[in-house]
């Protein structure tokens, strides 16, 4: 056993709630008329498309769209207009033409009083905010905000809090996977206490334009890079049943609380209340030390494999599968080695440090069971949570929903 003490990232997408594809071979075509929800007015060149997809449009001088060969399913639609409130709302798209009549409302929402903080840090602030973002990655390197002035940072030291937003959205250039992100309704936080990272918003894909013929077979590859290894690419094993030829290695983890946890919590708080407007002795500087160094919990790994049926529950009628299980899985993609960025991992126990080095992440389930779909997506993504590998992995490795992998990873 040893003390799990890597920062614990939560990674809220809130994009994913909705916007994941059913009925993968099936497609259906949207259209529709933007309007003015006061004047019926036809709004021209409003932005419209279907979150963390390549799907998107522009309307007409008559305020029309037309979004062909999208796979049926559900997803978020969101539309951008300037001077209107961001429009989203959740549609399931059908075989066939279907029409949607759209209002968006005006924002004639007066500005609230803001309260102003003298914040001499912003561009570090900034800086931070990007780094954890973006990522720290290969690929999270070649990613670049091309609108850094319409993102505003701010940091509450009450709070030991960093948080990010933007009145429009944040574009971010990825030039390892050959696509431009329109990051829409960007909600950051960033809580240095509780350490924990949450964002969320509304991303669109557009593809980038190769400069030649070398460039886009390195997008590809590293596209497919991206996806082995991914969240994504290990819960479609689960519903292919090919977890271990995918290159996964599945085991249960248990945490288990450390009974010392709360004294030595406690004697540490009340010496930094006790010296808060004095300096510390060497004594103190010692005892502190030793108290903040007690894991608030240990972590317990089950080093035989687990069995793909205690991964899942699978409806025999219907072909549907759920995401089950029990404890927290940890989970290792053994077919690449980490990112020479990411932080080398210390084993859990021994027999744990003789297996093969790879990719390990963490998987928690936040609910009873979680129904996974064709293309590997869950129908609440929101209800699971993920540390380690898949924590680190940012905006350098997003992928849109509608990406289609090579058959199989080597």
């Amino acid at each position: 056993m040893a003390a799990s003490t890597r920062l614990r990232i939560a990674v809220a997408l809130l994009c994913w709630l909705l916007a994941s594809t059913t009925g993968l071979g099936q497609v259906g075509t949207l259209t529709g008329t933007v309007r003015d929800s006061v004047t019926q007015a036809p709004l021209e060149l409003a932005s419209l498309f279907l979150a963390n997809t390549t799907y998107g449009a522009s309307t007409n001088e008559k305020g029309q769209f037309s979004l062909p060969n999208v796979p049926v399913g559900q997803y978020d639609l969101v539309i951008s207009y300037l001077g209107y409130k961001l429009y989203k709302r959740s549609i399931t798209v059908k075989p066939g033409p279907q029409t949607l009549p759209l209002l968006l409302t005006p924002n004639s929402q007066q500005l609230r009083e803001v309260v102003i903080r003298p914040n001499p840090n912003r561009e570090s602030d900034y800086q931070r905010f990007v780094q954890t973002f973006l990522g720290q990655s290969a690929f999270s390197r070649q990613c670049r905000i091309r609108n850094p002035k319409d993102v505003y940072v701010d940091y509450d030291s009450d709070k030991n809090e960093l948080t990010a937003t933007s009145a429009a959205f944040v574009q971010v250039d990825n030039d390892a996977l050959g696509y431009r992100v329109k990051y829409y309704g960007l909600k950051f936080t960033q809580n240095f206490r509780e350490q924990y990272v949450v964002f969320y918003g509304y991303p669109v894909f557009e593809e980038m334009k190769a400069r030649n013929e070398r460039q886009l077979r390195r997008w590809v590859a590293n596209r497919e890079q991206a996806y082995r290894g991914s969240l994504t690419h290990f819960l479609h094993s689960i519903y292919t049943s090919r977890v271990t030829s995918e290159g996964f290695l599945v085991q249960k983890m248990r945490i288990v609380p450390n009974r010392k946890f709360p004294r030595a919590d406690s004697l540490a708080k009340a010496l930094r209340q006790a010296r808060r407007n004095s300096v510390f002795s060497s004594a103190d500087q010692d005892s502190l030390s030793r108290w903040v160094k007690v894991p608030r919990a240990f972590s317990m790994l089950y080093t035989a494999p687990r069995p793909l049926d205690s991964l899942r529950r699978v409806q025999p009628d219907s072909g549907r599968v759920w995401l089950r299980f029990r404890d927290y899985l940890q989970v290792t993609y053994l077919k690449e080695s980490p990112d020479p960025a990411y932080p080398a991992a210390r084993p859990i126990s021994a027999a744990a440090a003789a297996l093969p080095k790879g990719q390990i992440s963490t998987l928690v389930l936040l609910q009873p069971e979680i129904e996974i779909q064709k293309n590997g997506q869950l129908v609440v993504p929101l209800g699971v949570f993920t540390d380690g590998y898949w924590g680190f992995e940012k905006m350098g490795e997003f992928l849109p929903l509608d990406y289609t992998p090579a058959a199989s990873a080597p």
